[in-house]
């Protein structure tokens, strides 16, 4: 809705309800968005809406969804996805999964093992060594 807000018409190719799928887009689709900026807004701040949108957790999982197809700017299919463009969406999305925490807990980092009996006296004396007398 934010990147049609910014446009004289809306485009067929965004989800126009919260529901509707997302569709990649096609290569080539900002030549054919671009001119139909509204004159009071920027072409950066369309730049920077349509960034957001498409660097978006769910644009790509759109993506690297197997089967995927780009469409054009009135919605209709013109061509698969990449295999090249699939694999970067899925490690784009890796990386979301990873900052967020929601990894897998198995690839989750080794809990540290326990200190051993002379570790912990270790400590303990230098602890010692370290406090006025």
């Amino acid at each position: 809705m934010a990147i049609n807000a910014l446009l004289t018409r809306p485009i067929a190719v965004l989800p126009a309800k919260i529901g509707d799928p997302i569709r990649p887009f096609a290569l080539g689709l900002w030549d054919e968005i671009r001119p139909l900026l509204k004159p009071e807004f920027s072409v950066t701040a369309l730049r920077k809406t349509m960034a957001t949108y498409v660097h978006s957790r769910s644009y790509q999982i759109a993506v690297a969804r197997p089967g995927s197809v780009r469409h054009d700017i009135n919605g209709t299919p013109v061509g698969p996805v990449s295999d090249a463009d699939r694999l970067d969406a899925q490690q784009k999305y890796e990386g979301f999964k990873a900052r967020d925490g929601s990894r897998n807990p198995k690839s989750a980092p080794p809990l540290p093992t326990p200190a051993s009996k002379s570790d912990v006296i270790r400590a303990g004396l230098l602890k010692r060594k370290d406090t006025p007398r």
